[in-house]
C-alpha cells in the first residue's frame, strides 16, 4: 500500500534551518579560500614556468601578488558561499530528520489504536488545506473512511 505522509507536526524553532550559521561555517570558508588560492596560483605558475627560469625574482614576486589578490578577491565570495552550504545542508538534514520521525511515527501507530487515533483526530484539525472547498470535501472524505473502517454505520 501505498500512503503520502505529510508531517502532522509542526518543526520546532529550535530546529529550524534558518536559525542561524553552523559553527562549522568559518572552518569551510576557510577550506574554500585555500582551495581557490591554491587553485590561481598554481595556473599562475604554470603560466610563469617558462619565463621563470631567466627572471626568477620577478616570478617569485608574480606568484605573491596572485596569492595576495586571490585572498582578497576571494575572502567575500567564500564566506557566503560556505554560508548558503551550510543553510542548504542543516535544512536538508533537518528534512530527512522530520521525515525519518514522521515514518517512526506511521510505523508505532499501525501497530497502537490509540496512537493511530489521536493522529487521526490531528489530521482532521491540521489547517493546512488552502480552498475551504477542497477543506470540507477530504474532511468529509476521511470521516467517512473512518467511519466505514471502525464499522459505525449508524445514520
Amino acid at each position: 500500500m501505498s500512503t503520502v505522509s505529510t508531517p502532522i507536526l509542526r518543526p520546532s524553532p529550535a530546529f529550524s534551518a534558518a536559525s542561524g550559521p553552523s559553527a562549522f561555517t568559518p572552518f569551510l570558508a576557510t577550506a574554500l579560500l585555500a582551495a581557490g588560492v591554491v587553485a590561481l596560483v598554481l595556473a599562475a605558475d604554470r603560466l610563469l614556468d617558462g619565463w621563470a627560469q631567466s627572471h626568477l625574482v620577478a616570478a617569485w614576486l608574480a606568484l605573491w601578488a596572485v596569492a595576495v589578490l586571490a585572498i582578497v578577491l576571494l575572502r567575500g565570495l567564500t564566506r557566503v558561499l560556505a554560508q548558503q552550504l551550510m543553510t542548504g545542508l542543516d535544512a536538508w538534514s533537518a528534512r530527512l530528520a522530520r521525515r525519518r520521525a514522521d515514518e517512526r511515527l506511521w510505523a508505532m501507530a499501525q501497530k497502537d489504536p490509540r496512537l493511530m487515533r489521536d493522529l487521526e483526530v490531528a489530521i482532521d484539525r491540521a489547517p493546512e488545506v488552502p480552498s475551504p472547498w477542497q477543506g470540507v470535501q477530504s474532511l468529509k472524505t476521511r470521516r467517512a473512511a473512518r467511519l466505514l473502517r471502525d464499522r459505525l454505520h449508524y445514520i
